[in-house]
């Protein structure tokens, strides 16, 4: 969903890896820029001396600590790649907080811009000079064996069901709801928002998923049968995913690529889609299928 959006923004919270000095680097060159632009940088306390010694005096910032940061920034701008800004993607959906991405990565797939494009932050501020596409997220609960939740979180790309390192084959049972569509012996299993279809999911077979189709897309991986294909599943579906392994007692889900946790024998997985959505700012007029083209053919 796109929408436009008159209201300027004032508090732009800076967010990078700034233990690495390019990220810390680039940084600063963003945060002249949007300070020119009449902004309020907010930059995480705990990186102040690095920041402060980097800054020497150009630009004016406010520290404090994450959690705040998150809370009263009116727009997010997230240095780094896509890793980087999936995880400012699961603190800023309580608030909706927009998100900007500039790519210090390699693809840099969800990242709006490139350090050579900083000019067009002035966008930001000119009321019709952005819009915000509205992505949806999984809400994903894990359910010991005697249906209670143990671990819950929020995926903006995908809810993965493997092995871990090792790569052996197991086995995983998939229903909606409490009717039971198949049985996979795989490698693993990805669940995939559209916005995590470009990701492992297209890296494992699985269909690309236009970011306004509400869906899932259920993808296995490496899986040893003729009839095993992906599927896609409306984002109303509630899907349960279960660890029926003889073998091997314990598999491990992972979110977003980021969040790990273990999946005992007999534990099931559920994953449906969040109340919370994530916002990112787009300044450029390039659509999905131009970002698509763009980016899988970059090298």
């Amino acid at each position: 969903m796109s929408r436009n959006n008159n209201i300027p923004f004032k508090k732009i919270g800076l967010i990078t890896n700034y233990n690495i000095y390019d990220k810390a680097n680039a940084a600063m060159t963003v945060a002249q820029k949007l300070s020119e632009l009449g902004a309020e940088l907010i930059v995480p306390s705990i990186n102040r001396d690095k920041v402060l010694r980097m800054n020497r005096g150009k630009v004016r910032f406010n520290f404090l600590q994450m959690d705040e940061l998150y809370a009263e920034a009116d727009l997010l701008v997230v240095l780094g790649g896509d890793g980087s800004i999936l995880e400012s993607a699961r603190r800023a959906s309580a608030r909706k907080t927009p998100i900007l991405g500039i790519n210090l990565g390699r693809m840099g797939y969800m990242a709006e811009l490139e350090m050579s494009e900083l000019d067009l932050l002035d966008g930001l501020f000119g009321g019709e000079g952005y819009h915000i596409e509205e992505r949806s997220m999984l809400n994903i609960k894990l359910l010991n064996t005697q249906g209670n939740v143990r671990f819950e979180a929020l995926g903006l790309n995908d809810a993965v069901i493997t092995n871990g390192a090792i790569a052996r084959i197991v086995d995983i049972e998939l229903s909606e709801g409490d009717i039971p569509v198949t049985s996979y012996h795989a490698d693993g299993l990805i669940v995939a928002t559209p916005t995590g279809s470009t990701a492992y999911s297209l890296s494992a077979g699985g269909p690309i998923a236009d970011p306004r189709v509400s869906c899932f897309c259920v993808t296995p991986i490496s899986p040893h049968s003729l009839s095993s294909r992906p599927m896609i599943f409306p984002d109303s579906a509630r899907l349960c995913v279960k660890n029926i392994s003889t073998r091997e007692k314990m598999l491990y889900l992972t979110v977003d690529g980021r969040i790990n946790c273990e999946l005992y024998k007999g534990e099931t997985v559920q994953i449906s889609r969040a109340e919370e959505v994530t916002n990112l700012i787009r300044i450029k007029d390039c659509g999905f299928y131009r970002r698509l083209r763009l980016k899988m053919s970059a090298k």
